[in-house]
């Protein structure tokens, strides 16, 4: 069983900056979909960052510019820097993954990692960022 779990969320004032850490138990396949999504409240989940493991990835354009996510595959680490961090950015982080066999991978024309909370299968339990005007 995969698990996940993430650190480094916290309160912060308008302009500055956090990096959020998640640690991936196991990696059960060479090929996934790893990535942060955000749910404030009374809102619903969103993508805000997504990588594969061919390093690509994809941003929420209400974040391209600031949030950078990265991976340590060798360490099961993914990362979200997050710079010039807004009171609209304030939410629950979690990290997510979804792992693809080689069987699966043969039905797809291209792995293409989308920020869609429907498509991964393990989420962690969640990490606070707060930022104040």
């Amino acid at each position: 069983q995969v698990q996940l779990v993430e650190s480094g969320g916290g309160s912060v004032e308008s302009g500055g900056s956090l990096r959020l850490s998640c640690v991936v138990s196991t990696y059960t396949e060479a090929s996934y979909c790893m990535g942060w999504f955000r749910q404030a409240p009374g809102k619903e989940r969103e993508g805000v960052a997504v990588i594969d493991s061919h390093g690509d990835r994809t941003y929420a354009d209400s974040v391209k510019g600031r949030f950078t996510v990265s991976q340590d595959a060798a360490k099961n680490m993914l990362y979200l820097q997050m710079n010039s961090l807004k009171p609209e950015d304030t939410a629950m982080y979690y990290c997510a993954a979804s792992f693809y066999s080689v069987k699966a991978l043969s039905a797809m024309t291209v792995l293409a990692c989308a920020p869609r909370s429907s498509e991964y299968t393990y989420w962690g339990q969640g990490s606070q960022v707060t930022v104040s005007s």
